[in-house]
């Protein structure tokens, strides 16, 4: 029978509960309750810290049996584990009078002879000191993950592991107090970029395009897994080629957060229109004899309207026409758009029989 279950409670797990089980639910609880995983939560902290501290102090066979006999006040205030038959009058308590000083025990693990303890009853000294729950996490997931899955959240670190050589080393004293590793400093998250292809007439109407992305994350296991995600892209009239649309906190799961995900919108190739910033051009092919002596055409924009167009020659080469405001809307001028650009190309024959060169030198 155990003296209190408030640390087994912590980590959801029975008094009798196996070494294996421990680990288990640590990290269970652990990975629940990070904090990078919990940036809206206040509360996660605390509950990160707690179940950190359980798992020290459980996974710890000595520290456990004294748990287990006495309590975790009787631990945090100078606690070891204490022998069996040697309990006082006030039912095991050392520190039931009230009182400070030295205490010898027989029979302590580690061989005969005795060995004195020092306890403070004001919980310094002596007391159990917790280590910082980054660095009880941190060593746990080096030494214990054993999974490329947990790994990856430390990927940004040096090490594989998330520290130097692959773990962090523990102090070699053992004993309460134990100085503490220094954290590794928290990676920022990374961004992704993806392409984003976007239609003309999508650039100059404006739109939301949805766009399904996979994104990978841990449960409350600590196990990578694979979700999908539907994203609404929104294209503002009047985009550009090569702007960027960023979505905070959508991608994959690292130590610091999530990753950010940026679309870089890619302009898909026009059948018949081509974009010059904010303007639109449309190429309107010639023959030469069209050119020299005139010709008709009706010209279509972007958003349905219709140019007629009646040309009694001769066109230049390379000439080209103006429509003001009838090109892409400017984005950052509302209500404004840029020109429809109409130019004319002459195509000029392959070759030409000696008696059309004849003619054309006598009308020429």
């Amino acid at each position: 029978m155990v003296k209190e279950t408030k640390l087994y409670d912590e980590l959801a797990i029975k008094p009798d509960a196996s070494q294996d089980e421990i680990k288990k639910a640590y990290r269970k609880m652990a990975m629940k309750w990070h904090p990078d995983k919990n940036k809206d939560n206040a509360a996660a902290s605390e509950k990160f810290k707690e179940c950190s501290q359980a798992y020290e102090i459980l996974s710890d066979p000595e520290k456990r049996k004294t748990y287990d006999n006495y309590g975790l006040e009787f631990l945090l205030r100078g606690g070891v584990p204490y022998p069996e038959g040697a309990e006082d009058e006030a039912g095991g308590n050392p520190f039931a009078g009230g009182q400070r000083g030295d205490y010898k025990f027989s029979g302590m693990p580690g061989g005969g002879g005795t060995r004195t303890f020092n306890f403070s009853t004001g919980g310094g000294g002596g007391g159990f000191k917790s280590n910082n729950p980054f660095d009880i996490y941190n060593t746990f997931m080096s030494a214990n993950g054993g999974a490329a899955d947990l790994n990856d959240i430390f990927s940004g670190m040096s090490g594989g592991g998330g520290f130097p050589g692959g773990g962090m080393p523990r102090s070699s004293r053992g004993g309460f107090g134990d100085e503490r590793p220094a954290r590794h400093h928290t990676p920022e998250v990374t961004t992704v970029e993806r392409p984003l292809p976007v239609s003309l007439e999508e650039m100059f109407n404006g739109t939301k395009k949805k766009m399904k992305i996979k994104r990978k994350m841990f449960d409350d296991s600590g196990k990578r897994t694979t979700t999908d995600t539907v994203l609404d892209v929104p294209i503002k009239a009047g985009l550009k080629k090569g702007s960027k649309i960023r979505f905070k906190g959508v991608g994959d799961q690292e130590e610091g957060g999530q990753q950010d995900l940026v679309f870089i919108v890619e302009e898909k190739k026009h059948p018949i229109f081509t974009r010059d910033g904010d303007d639109i051009v449309v190429t309107v092919d010639l023959e030469l004899k069209e050119a020299l002596t005139g010709w008709k055409r009706t010209v279509t924009t972007i958003d349905g309207k219709q140019i007629s167009l009646d040309k009694g020659g001769p066109t230049q080469p390379g000439s080209s026409d103006s429509y003001p405001s009838l090109g892409m809307p400017i984005s950052k001028l509302p209500g404004q758009r840029g020109k429809f650009i109409i130019k004319y190309n002459v195509k000029f024959p392959t070759s030409l029989t000696p008696t059309q060169k004849q003619k054309l030198q006598e009308i020429l």
